[in-house]
């Protein structure tokens, strides 16, 4: 009788963790669809509008205005303060600094609605959501620990960052071409990895007393993760594959 329990109890806690894990991505994949759609929604409004493009744009001359410079590299700044103030920010100031930095960021992406054919963007924007979407469910369904994948994976984003700013000074093609192949790769894995770690995280969150603002601020950083992921995933393909406007 008592080990009848016992096995009662293990798979109540089982399916209770199963439940509390898909709760917790539900809510990272709503958060990141609220952050991509903002993104869109802003990029569209700055491509098609001259007024507000000329916030950023100097239009007599294609050069980008002190406004332009500061939307280019104000992203950077959000995610590490998200990052390394993780602790200390409340959950509204984290949901807020998500939302702001998914609106700048959309701010910036009116550039490449501007520098790409449509038919291009849309390409590779469909593809780089087949390819997330796949790695997201291998990286959701696997029983293996992807663990030590997400090391090599992370090692190669670093060689990522090195080489393109190697390629800054060097201007190479090749170098361009080799970099954005590598890119797609490595954020596509960074993809299953990172579903995998969010899943592990959802599942834990009530078992270690975590509360609710601080489940919320999780999955808002869970949010961003897979944010940059898809992102990146799209850019470096619109860098392989997107053709320019003439």
């Amino acid at each position: 009788m008592n080990d009848q329990n016992q096995f009662f109890n293990k798979t109540y806690v089982l399916n209770d963790s199963q439940t509390v894990a898909k709760t917790f991505m539900a809510n990272v994949f709503l958060w990141m669809f609220i952050g991509l759609g903002l993104s869109a929604v802003m990029a569209y409004l700055f491509a098609s509008n001259e007024s507000l493009l000329g916030y950023l744009v100097d239009l007599s001359t294609g050069k980008m205005n002190p406004l332009g410079w500061v939307v280019m590299f104000a992203p950077l700044g959000f995610v590490m303060l998200m990052s390394f103030a993780f602790n200390r920010l409340s959950a509204t100031a984290i949901t807020g600094l998500f939302l702001a930095y998914s609106a700048i960021n959309g701010i910036s992406f009116s550039f490449i609605l501007l520098a790409y054919t449509a038919g291009s963007i849309m390409t590779c924007f469909l593809s780089a959501s087949a390819m997330f979407g796949v790695m997201a469910v291998m990286g959701y369904t696997t029983k293996k620990d992807l663990t030590g994948f997400g090391r090599i994976m992370m090692m190669g984003l670093v060689g990522i960052i090195i080489a393109s700013i190697i390629n800054m000074f060097m201007h190479s093609g090749t170098m361009d071409y080799i970099v954005s192949f590598i890119g797609v790769m490595v954020f596509t894995g960074l993809t299953a990895y990172d579903v995998q770690k969010l899943k592990r995280i959802g599942a834990g969150v009530e078992y270690e007393g975590v509360g609710a603002a601080q489940v919320k601020k999780l999955s808002i950083l869970g949010a961003l993760n897979l944010y940059l992921d898809f992102i990146n995933i799209f850019l470096f393909l619109l860098r392989l594959f997107g053709n320019r406007r003439n």
